[in-house]
């Protein structure tokens, strides 16, 4: 038999072999091709997700104390008020306006409390919030501390010094620490274009995780 030649058993299994091992590699690559397009898809997502859909935020300041403290963060909804309209109370993120002209470091966005929509009247007396008229109940507040709301600068029109029609497009928040908060009592109105969207989860720290 000569050098080059091999058994035709032999020939065989060494052919089995190399279709085995030929086999295990395009398994392989396609385990890896399917996990990278796995992983390009979940990017794309949390993209556009992060987008378009939720993103999270940190609590810098005392002003919403002490439904938020500093530290919270929170998950916001882009998509609410897509679907449907702004409600009394609602917890917001927004992008600071031009007009906020508190002391401090300046933040590129704000959280607050929807307390007046487009169209109502608000008032103030005797610490309580008004609207058309009508007390608002504000259960988000401390009871001793539902009597403590200041009108604000009494040369601004939007103070609570006197009723104040919220414009259509705009609505009136308020953060819950009204001792510490600037606000629509400080510096106007705001934009619904400016609203980023609704608070509607506090995922940290997890010992006070709550939904709104």
């Amino acid at each position: 038999m000569d050098a080059d030649e091999q058994p035709a058993d032999q020939a065989e299994i060494s052919t089995e072999g190399r279709a085995r091992h030929d086999a295990g590699g395009q398994r392989s690559n396609r385990w890896i091709a399917e996990l990278v397009t796995v992983v390009v898809i979940a990017l794309v997502i949390a993209v556009l997700l992060r987008t378009f859909v939720v993103a999270t935020y940190s609590i810098p300041s005392g002003s919403m104390e002490p439904t938020l403290q500093i530290g919270d963060r929170i998950v916001v909804d882009k998509l609410s008020y897509h679907l449907h309209g702004m409600g009394t109370g609602d917890i917001i993120v927004f992008s600071t306006p031009a007009t906020e002209n508190c002391a401090g470091p300046p933040v590129a966005d704000l959280v607050k409390r929807v307390i007046g929509l487009p169209g109502q009247t608000i008032s103030l007396a005797a610490g309580r919030v008004y609207i058309n008229g009508v007390v608002l109940p504000e259960p988000w507040l401390p009871p001793a501390t539902r009597t403590e709301t200041e009108p604000g600068p009494s040369v601004r029109p939007y103070s609570l010094h006197h009723p104040y029609r919220i414009p259509a497009g705009d609505v009136y928040v308020m953060g819950d620490n009204r001792t510490f908060s600037c606000d629509s009592r400080y510096w106007g109105p705001l934009a619904e274009s400016k609203i980023v969207g609704k608070v509607d989860l506090r995922i940290w720290p997890l010992s006070r995780l709550h939904f709104f």
